[in-house]
């Protein structure tokens, strides 16, 4: 703000000719291309997990289970792509199509983990790795334990 006043005229005019050129001359997205690949990614990480369930569910007979390891399997995939490095060209072809499924929230939580690695186990690994994916829990299970609080009112008084 302070520099802004003082700045020169010549100063203030470059800095809006360049504004006005970087405006103009930045590249215009392809929303629809966009759409496409996230519609297409996202579909193909739900297939992969739709095939881990129907192949699970060959072999175990507890659809609870099979749930639970489809989901563990999908995780670990989502943790071992952001590990080798791949998970971030995913994310770059796919946009939001990689980031919705479960596999997203793997790497929203392992991504800085590894990242801080180099700080050590705990004040690097164990503090930094919930930064992204903390809020997301912690608003989760808050809005589930006001939700259950509010059917439980509901359920004793008016069903």
């Amino acid at each position: 703000m302070w520099r802004e006043k003082s700045l020169s005229f010549d100063e203030k005019k470059l800095r809006k000719t360049f504004k006005d050129y970087s405006t103009n001359n930045e590249p215009k997205p392809n929303y629809i291309k966009r759409f496409a690949m996230a519609f297409i990614v996202g579909g193909l990480f739900c297939i992969l997990g739709e095939f881990l369930f129907k192949m699970y569910a060959n072999y175990i007979s507890d659809e609870l289970q099979v749930r639970a390891l489809g989901s563990i399997t999908m995780i670990f995939i989502g943790s071992f792509l952001t590990g080798i490095g791949m998970y971030d060209k995913i994310a770059n072809f796919a946009g939001a199509g990689s980031i919705v499924p479960i596999t997203g929230f793997a790497n929203a939580v392992t991504s800085p983990a590894i990242e801080f690695k180099k700080e050590g186990v705990v004040f690097g690994t164990c503090v930094k790795m919930f930064t992204i994916a903390g809020s997301v829990i912690a608003f989760g299970v808050t809005s589930s334990v006001l939700v259950g609080f509010i059917y439980f009112v509901f359920s004793k008084f008016i069903g």
